[in-house]
Parts: structure tokens; sequence; C-alpha cells
């Protein structure tokens, strides 16, 4: 019984020794501070509180919605037409045809109405995509 509690107060206070010491450092490996990476979810703030200059983006949009969203612009517009050429960007190839295959190929009118109609044409057909 005496080597019990003997046992038992040598192992409480080697407890309350180690808890009084100097606080923990970083952990090392060798003599560079071992890197602790974050899950995805958490957001790294600053330490001051200020906002970082860099604003967190959404979820990156597929094409399909980048276009979609050119719908919103008035039809046959200049601005319609450059905010397909931003999504797409016109490649004029002088033996463009009428009949496309995909969307991509619209860039290859040099004609601007020609591509537009193009673009609205394979566009204004897309099923409607949740944002």
């Amino acid at each position: 019984m005496k080597k019990i509690l003997v046992l038992a107060a040598v192992l409480y206070s080697t407890a309350a020794i180690a808890q009084t010491g100097q606080p923990a450092k970083q952990p090392m490996v060798g003599d560079k501070p071992l890197v602790q990476v974050k899950p995805k979810g958490a957001k790294d703030t600053p330490a001051d509180g200020a906002k970082s200059a860099k604003a967190a983006p959404g979820k990156p949009k597929s094409m399909a919605q980048k276009l979609q969203a050119c719908l919103e612009i008035d039809d046959g517009t200049k601005e319609r037409l450059n905010c397909y050429d931003e999504v797409i960007k016109p490649k004029p190839n002088p033996k463009a045809k009428a009949p496309t295959k995909s969307v991509t190929e619209c860039g290859g009118f040099k004609d601007e109405e020609e591509r537009l109609t193009c673009f609205n044409g394979y566009v204004e057909k897309l099923p409607k995509l949740p944002s």
C-alpha cells in the first residue's frame, strides 16, 4: 500500500512540475519549424483584424454560366458581344462557315453581327443552370 501511495505522489508531482515549466514553443523538425496544414474550410484571418486586400472568390463559374450571364445584357448590343468575347476570345477565321458545331466556333466570325447571332443561338438553347 505504501508503494502505491509513493508512486501516486511521484506521478502527481511530475505532472505538476511539467505544467509549471516554460510555455511550449512551435514544434521543430531539425532546425526548421513544423508546417501545419489547415483544413479547407478554415479561413486564415489577419492578426490585426483588417480585411485582406483580396476578396474571397466564390465558386468558379463554368463557361455555360458565364455565357448565360451575358443574356442579362440587352440583345443586339456591343456590350453583350463584349461579354461573349470575354468568355470565348475571338479568333477571326476567314474561312468560317455559318453552320457551326459548337459555341466555341462562334469566335471565328469576323463580322460582329454574325458572331453575336451565333453566340445567341447557342446560349439561348442551354438549359438554365443553377447559380
